[in-house]
């Protein structure tokens, strides 16, 4: 069995580093007898159509049979209020800096207090889907929240007799199971945009005030990365897939926020030029001893404003949030899609939009791409050296999304940095820093950076970008120097002329290079250093912006 689900009498002490006040709380809400619980996906499925609120379709869901759903299943709508993404403002780490354990102690109890009069739904999930790593992850959710709850057995692989057997068979680690506990009608006057609430050490969470279904993907994803983390795997936010060419493979991730083209660049069949594989487009593991990776999830979490209802993909749609629907020429309900309604609609999409998905790889990874929209960055730029590799993933530069809801007074178009576009981190960034640099100097994986955003004002399309990967995966992208830096080269494409002669570009590519370096010393200081770097993290980006200063302002 993988993780821990029972205690010896003798082992249920104070002295038991698997228990906490946390693990405590959370856990012993699921054994109250408002709790009723949903073993498979048809009960699932036919509490979801009758919840309130929801609005079934009539299109179809394909591989009902293979899912575990009624044959004549359709696909299930739900709809938010004025959130329709995920609040960061709202997450509060135990064991990070500024947070009062006790508070939060009082102000859970209280939480779960109030939810015994209300009755809830459990279920569990695997995360992790091959024996190498599975974590047993347990979710209650209240009723009237059906379509969340159907969401997340779909999204998750859902414990059946055959899953249960190969959990069974699976590698055994030092960790619990999850729990995580959901209430979205809570509320608190000192917390107006809800509250995350984790314990990642003893792998409990509880989302309070938050009824946007992502929440409760990325807070178990968020309790899953952490538990692999601490167990020799690479935290992966990102899509992998592998090229199986005529005598060798190729096998690559590429790490981006919501939004960037990470999943674009994953699904991608290159118009049937090779025969590919994909492993995720959101979330897995790398096993820092062997380099081989595992899936976390069976299905995809995808927005739904590149689907018109024309496109193929729409087939494989189960469920969709915050999405519209009308009537079509049959007078049938269908979806209205492509952001009408609202930024960020969403779709759980099964695992079957993908013919070639395998869950596990073997493979070591060959390359890293590091997605950017930072305008100094020509469409490709390779980085040979493994510390400015991972210092380059450190502080990866971005843009926020309509998957986050801002409540910041922030510019949304502003370009921000996002360590390996993983905002779910919950341990130091070192630790990551760290575990990126043993992949890129003990595995000797390949780093590029791709700007999918703008370069000098136009636009880096989808053909450059996966024409300039097809390149790198043939072995035919021939690199030119960056500007003198020795450990950077580009690729050169028709249209995006990279010029160091020109000043006012040299200047702005400074600015870019001297932010990111700021980004990395702030670290010694902010969260009380919590997140503080090796020094050769700074050097790197010292070297960089010493080799610009050479050139005329």
């Amino acid at each position: 069995m993988a993780t821990i689900r029972a205690f010896s009498h003798k082992e249920i002490t104070p002295q038991n580093t698997h228990l906490s006040s946390f693990k405590v709380l959370i856990e012993s809400a699921f054994y109250g007898n408002n709790v009723t619980w949903i073993h498979d996906l048809a009960t699932a499925y036919h509490l979801a159509k009758e919840s309130s609120g929801a609005i079934l379709t009539d299109m179809p869901v394909t591989h009902t049979k293979e899912l575990g759903l009624p044959e004549d299943a359709k696909v299930i709508v739900f709809n938010d209020g004025k959130v329709v993404g995920r609040t960061a403002a709202a997450r509060r780490i135990i064991g990070h800096p500024g947070i009062d354990r006790k508070l939060y102690e009082g102000i859970l109890r209280d939480a779960l207090f109030q939810g015994t009069r209300k009755k809830f739904y459990g279920g569990e999930v695997v995360v992790g889907l091959d024996e190498a790593f599975m974590v047993k992850a347990h979710l209650l959710l209240p009723e009237y929240y059906e379509t969340n709850f159907y969401s997340y057995l779909l999204n998750f692989q859902m414990l059946t007799k055959s899953w249960q057997e190969r959990y069974q068979r699976s590698k055994e680690y030092p960790e619990t199971d999850i729990f995580l506990y959901a209430d979205p009608d809570w509320s608190h006057p000192d917390f107006p945009y809800g509250l995350s609430l984790f314990d990642p050490e003893h792998n409990v969470a509880a989302v309070l005030g938050l009824n946007y279904f992502g929440e409760l993907k990325k807070a178990t994803l968020t309790l899953a990365w952490a538990t692999a983390h601490r167990n020799g795997f690479v935290a992966c936010h990102g899509g992998m897939k592998q090229y199986q060419l005529p005598n060798r493979t190729f096998t690559m991730a590429a790490f981006g926020l919501s939004g960037s083209g990470k999943s674009t660049i994953t699904l991608a069949e290159h118009d049937g030029k090779y025969d590919i594989k994909v492993l995720h487009d959101d979330a897995f593991v790398i096993n820092q001893t062997n380099g081989a990776s595992t899936a976390l999830e069976p299905s995809y979490f995808d927005k739904t404003q590149d689907y018109p209802l024309t496109n193929p993909n729409v087939r494989y749609f189960i469920t969709c949030q915050n999405v519209g629907v009308t009537l079509d020429e049959e007078g049938k309900k269908v979806l209205v899609t492509q952001d009408i309604r609202n930024g960020n609609g969403r779709t759980v999409k099964s695992r079957y939009v993908t013919p070639n998905r395998v869950d596990h790889l073997d493979s070591p990874i060959d390359a890293v791409f590091w997605i950017m929209k930072d305008d100094t960055l020509p469409p490709v730029v390779k980085i040979d050296d493994p510390i400015l590799a991972a210092v380059f993933g450190l502080t990866l530069a971005t843009k926020r999304t309509t998957a986050e809801h801002i409540v910041e007074t922030t510019d949304i178009d502003k370009l921000v940095i996002e360590p390996y576009a993983n905002p779910f981190r919950v341990y130091p960034l070192g630790e990551d820093f760290a575990h990126f640099m043993h992949l890129f100097k003990e595995n000797q994986t390949a780093c590029y950076i791709l700007n999918t955003g703008f370069y000098k004002g136009k636009k880096v399309t989808p053909e450059v970008t996966l024409t300039s990967i097809e390149k790198i995966v043939e072995g035919e992208a021939e690199f030119k120097n960056f500007g003198g830096i020795t450990e950077m080269s580009f690729l050169p494409v028709t249209g995006f002329k990279v010029d160091f002669q020109d000043a006012s570009y040299v200047s702005h590519l400074r600015e870019r290079m001297q932010g990111r370096l700021d980004f990395i010393l702030a670290q010694e200081t902010e969260n009380d250093g919590y997140n503080k770097l090796p020094k050769e993290v700074a050097k790197a980006m010292e070297n960089v912006i010493s080799t610009l200063n050479e050139f005329p302002s």
